[in-house]
């Protein structure tokens, strides 16, 4: 009778303990984060989840983060900013020209010629939006970290050298600012967004496309196209993009969980994150190569040819921002200077 008497004992504090531990790592929130690419692509996987299991460690469990790729919550790319807004998604990736016009000011980031490395840029992006932005065109959500990709290269069917070689060929560009640069070197934009690539090559309803090396592999790109047009030492464009969060869904947060929020947000998350989609080109660059596949590497004077050809557009730009009611020049300048900054 003693021993059942202590094996009761027993069985009763195992069973307070184990309802004690759940309680105290039941998840009191739960944010559905939603993005456009399948989650086992680069960035998903390896800034997108890492950045959720982050989260859900350092609020010992009381944050469950569910992650839907390739829009399973439904809609389009372009949509996602406006599901952040509503409340559709409480956690968003996305491409900030993925609605034209609505960003303006990042759109400076995507300039030709303008970036150095993504760690580097993506840290520059961040401050310039903290300074800028944030109370105007990111005002609708929380951002929680901004970055860019690697080096900007064109993927063709047919060899692309010179600037020449662009005209008449349809070419897929990511952001107003890209379509309008290729199209002002002859090329004809067809925008839309990355996952749509692979169908639009195979079909023909696009000669090329411009995307950074880390995403090549997934979209099967080097098995599409044969030829891959490379800026030694330079990036022909980047893409700026938003990983936000809902605000109404922040501000509901306990304090604490607002801080877990906060310290995985900020300059060192989108350096972090810029970092690691660049370091995810090489991978995809080796594929290609081991396939034989042609990767042409401009020499400095053909380079200088395309910057040259490329110019006009930060003019443009400078006068499209003043017409808004920005400081075009002053924005530039500002850009350049943080971009300056880091990459020393």
């Amino acid at each position: 009778m003693k021993l059942m008497k202590t094996a009761l004992r027993t069985v009763a504090a195992a069973a307070i303990v184990a309802g004690t531990t759940a309680t105290a790592f039941a998840a009191e929130v739960t944010l559905t984060m939603h993005q456009f690419l399948p989650e086992q692509a680069n960035v998903p996987r390896d800034v997108l989840e890492v950045w959720a299991k982050k989260i859900e460690e350092e609020s010992n469990g009381r944050i469950e983060v569910e992650h839907f790729g390739s829009m399973s919550l439904g809609g389009k790319p372009p949509e996602l900013i406006g599901q952040l807004e509503d409340g559709i998604a409480d956690v968003v990736w996305t491409v900030a020209g993925y609605t034209p016009g609505r960003f303006p000011q990042a759109e400076v980031f995507e300039l030709p010629f303008m970036m150095t490395n993504a760690e580097a840029t993506s840290r520059a992006y961040w401050e310039y939006a903290e300074a800028n932005m944030f109370d105007t065109d990111y005002k609708t959500f929380k951002p929680i970290a901004l970055w860019v990709h690697g080096p900007g290269l064109i993927h063709s069917k047919d060899p692309i050298v010179s600037v020449a070689d662009l005209n008449g060929v349809k070419l897929r560009a990511p952001t107003r600012v890209t379509n309008k640069m290729f199209s002002e070197l002859g090329a004809t934009p067809v925008g839309m967004p990355v996952p749509a690539v692979p169908e639009a090559l195979s079909k023909g309803v696009i000669d090329a496309t411009v995307i950074p090396w880390e995403v090549t592999g997934m979209l099967k790109v080097p098995e599409l196209v044969t030829n891959h047009t490379t800026f030694p030492g330079a990036s022909l464009y980047t893409t700026a993009f938003i990983f936000g969060m809902n605000k109404d869904k922040y501000d509901s947060l306990p304090d604490d969980l607002k801080a877990v929020i906060d310290n995985n947000s900020g300059a060192d998350v989108s350096a972090w994150a810029g970092k690691i989609m660049e370091g995810a080109d090489t991978s995809s660059y080796e594929f290609a190569k081991e396939r034989g596949n042609n990767i042409i590497e401009l020499s400095d004077d053909q380079v200088a040819e395309w910057k040259a050809a490329a110019a006009s557009q930060e003019t443009d730009w400078v006068e499209e921002m003043n017409g808004k009611g920005f400081d075009g020049q002053a924005l530039l300048d500002q850009a350049k200077s943080l971009i300056a900054k880091y990459s020393n």
